[in-house]
């Protein structure tokens, strides 16, 4: 059997401990593929291949029975409020 949604968001909030955390099983429900988004303090001060590599660590066991995981953001929460901030201006822009 697959991993559920909900192994993988229980995994990453106990490990990472994220602001914001958004996981889609993007197998239609065996639980093979995910995206991920994710916002977390522990980011502070790594590079992006390091927050994958976090990401990953914190899925090992899931990472067994996973064949796709697509981290599709990695953020601080700083990165992501100037992130929301810009896109709030672009916005007004139009």
């Amino acid at each position: 059997m697959g991993v559920t949604k909900e192994q993988v968001e229980s995994s990453l909030r106990s490990k990472l401990s994220p602001s914001h955390l958004d996981v889609v099983d993007t197998s239609g429900g065996c639980g093979a593929s995910f995206a991920v988004e994710i916002v977390s303090d522990q980011f502070e001060g790594k590079r992006l291949l390091e927050r994958h590599r976090m990401v990953n660590a914190a899925l090992v066991e899931e990472m067994k029975d996973i064949h796709a995981l697509s981290i599709t953001k990695a953020l601080t929460p700083e990165q992501q409020l100037k992130k929301q901030q810009e896109s709030e201006k672009s916005q007004v822009a139009i």
